[in-house]
């Protein structure tokens, strides 16, 4: 897993029939951007966590790369 911070959201006006009804948003996590499925209504300059590869694919039931799985209230240490 990864922690990001939700910077923006993507539209796609045609996309793969498995991806409807998904939401897709750019992350930005360390140091990379990343398009990820949006699983659990996360918005702009949250702090989440994303999946990536299989455990995305899986998560999300699409063929995604990346998944947010959690937004996070707190981190400590």
């Amino acid at each position: 897993m990864r922690r990001g911070t939700v910077i923006g959201s993507v539209w796609a006006t045609k996309k793969s029939p498995r991806l409807g009804g998904q939401i897709l948003l750019r992350v930005q996590a360390e140091g990379q951007e990343l398009i990820a499925a949006d699983l659990v209504g996360a918005g702009q300059g949250e702090q989440v966590l994303i999946v990536q590869g299989a455990a995305a694919r899986q998560e999300s039931g699409a063929p995604v790369d990346a998944a947010i799985v959690a937004i996070l209230d707190q981190m400590e240490g």
